[in-house]
This record gives C-alpha cells, structure tokens and sequence, in this order.
C-alpha cells in the first residue's frame, strides 16, 4: 500500500491554508481586531500540540508491523472493541489528533468497530483534559462521564461490527497479509517518519482547516457565554445542546471548559454530558474524513445514527 497521496494539486486545500496563513498573521501582529481573524487565532494555537502529535504518531504507526497491533488490540470481536476503547482513552490526544491515530489504525486493518470505538472515546478522555475536567466539574462526575462515555464506544463498535457481519455495511478493506508485513518491517528513519506522517495527515488537515474556519465565522455571532444561559435541564434545553454541538465544532480542549459552565450554571449534567458526547458523535469534520478514508459515506453517517439516540438517552437520565 502506497503511503505517499497522490501529486494532483488540492486547489481546495490551498484556498484553504490562503485563508487560514494570512487570518492567523493579523491576528498574531495585532494587525485588526476583527473576531473571525483571532478566532483563527486562538483555534490553531489550541490544535497545533494535538495535530503535530497526531502526525508523529502517525509517522510511528508506519514502523509498527500489523502483527503487533492485532496483539495488543485484538483482531476484532468484543474483547477487541474494548480493548480498542481503552486504547483510546490512553492516548494523551485531542479529537484532532486522536481522528489521524484512528485512520491510520483503520488502514492497518483493525475491525471497523474497534476504530469506532477508538475513536469515540477518545478526544475528552485523555488524561489532560481529565485532570482540568476534576478541576472544572469534580472527580466524581468526570469519572462517570468518563464509564459512560466508554459504554457508548463500546456498544457503538460493537453494532458496527455486527452491521458489517450482515452485510449492512462495508468491511475494512485493508486486511493482513504476509506481503504488507514485509514491507512495514524496516529500519525507523526519524525524518521519514515526520514526511510519512505530514503525507498522510493532509487529508485531514483539510477538515481541520475547513473546520476553524466555520467555526471562526459562528464565533462571531454565538458566543460560550450564550450557551450557558440557554442550556437547561430540561427536553428542550437537552435537544438545543445536540443542535449547537452538531453546528458548531468545538475541539476537546474547547469542550470542557464550556461543557464545565453549563454543568455548573445551569446544573444540567446531561446537557454537559451531551455537549461532549454529542460534538464527537456529529462533528462534521470527523464523518468528513472518516468517509475519505473508508470511502463510504453511508457509514461515516452511521456514526451519529448509532451514537446521538445512546448519548441522549443517557442526558436526559442524567438531567432528571
């Protein structure tokens, strides 16, 4: 399998880093006070630690021979989704990061499931944003949230699995074989590591990419403050959460901090719950890539149909 993208021009992804380069440069010199520019601004000073981790451990992964991989996380199964949504909560990575660990895992050939499950419990678990969410919330209710949200990931993997089995979905295309096991068993070479993982992280770049700049335009007329006052503990204020997460997409670190305000100002525990649930279950940007990569957009869709109706039920016991 050929690590290396094709050469055609992605005039998309250029008009995109026109926009996001010079946005960035006001912004960092002060040079306007326009909110979009410093929006641009402060999103990528908040993603770069988790997008240059994301295309470093994706550069490692090219070494990684699939024998390993299945050793450690199971070739499939339900032991196999657990232990890919343990996996994933181990990783010290945001949802930008941890969306190119959890591609490249899909192309060394794990389950559809156990990628799903990896990936959806992933972006707020890492022990980061657990230790400031015991600051923000309380160790108990991160430690709930936390079981619940590996239940989601887990049974949703599981379902994934089960869909495939009939039939109902497609299978991960990318199998082992003896002859892609030779030619991933080579000498690590740091530098080709770094080129291997910026090759491979483009396509998600341009979701990212695509994703600070919509969310900069919102920014503009929806501010966290707002989000607070509206999100009650009641049905509606439950279903106005799912609405603005899916709209808006908000990285992990954004996530808990205005998952904390409308936890503790409002005392809508579901709603917080849903808030950092629900952004990964319906985030444009992830069924974006998750359907490049698969090359199925039905079941990058499945993603919030399996997850959203879990993630809500959970919130409204939660709330009352």
């Amino acid at each position: 399998m050929d690590c290396c993208p094709s050469k055609k021009n992605d005039y998309f992804f250029i008009a995109l880093i026109l926009v996001i380069v010079p946005s960035y440069l006001l912004a960092a010199f002060s040079f306007t006070e326009i909110h979009f520019f410093h929006a641009v601004f402060e999103f990528l000073n908040t993603m770069w630690p988790g997008i240059l981790a994301g295309i470093f451990f994706v550069g490692i992964l090219h070494y990684v021979p699939q024998h390993l991989i299945f050793k450690i996380l199971g070739t499939g199964g339900f032991l196999g989704v657990v232990r890919a949504a343990f996996a994933g909560i181990i990783f010290d990575l945001c949802s930008h990061g941890i969306l190119m660990i959890a591609s490249k895992l899909y192309k060394k050939g794990l389950s559809t499931g156990q990628v799903m499950a990896f990936l959806i419990a992933s972006p707020w678990n890492s022990l980061s944003l657990t230790l400031i969410l015991f600051t923000l919330i309380g160790i108990k209710w991160t430690l709930i949230f936390m079981l619940l949200s590996t239940i989601i990931a887990i049974i949703t993997g599981v379902i994934f699995d089960l869909l495939i089995k009939y039939k109902k979905l497609p299978d991960n295309p990318f199998k082992f074989g003896k002859d892609e096991e030779i030619i991933r068993i080579e000498k690590f070479q740091i530098f080709k590591a770094i080129k291997i993982g910026v090759l491979e992280s483009k396509i998600i770049l341009k979701w990212l990419f695509l994703g600070v700049i919509l969310v900069s335009l919102i920014r503009e007329f929806v501010t966290p403050e707002l989000f607070a006052t509206l999100f009650g503990p009641t049905i509606k204020g439950l279903f106005l959460t799912l609405f603005v997460t899916s709209i808006i997409e908000v990285c992990s670190e954004g996530s808990a901090p205005i998952a904390s305000d409308i936890f503790n100002l409002t005392n809508a525990k579901g709603n917080a719950f849903t808030f950092l649930m629900a952004g990964v279950a319906t985030d444009y940007t992830e069924i974006a890539i998750i359907k490049d990569v698969t090359k199925s957009l039905k079941l990058a869709l499945f993603i919030p149909l399996i997850t959203v109706p879990q993630t809500l039920l959970i919130g409204y016991f939660l709330n009352f």
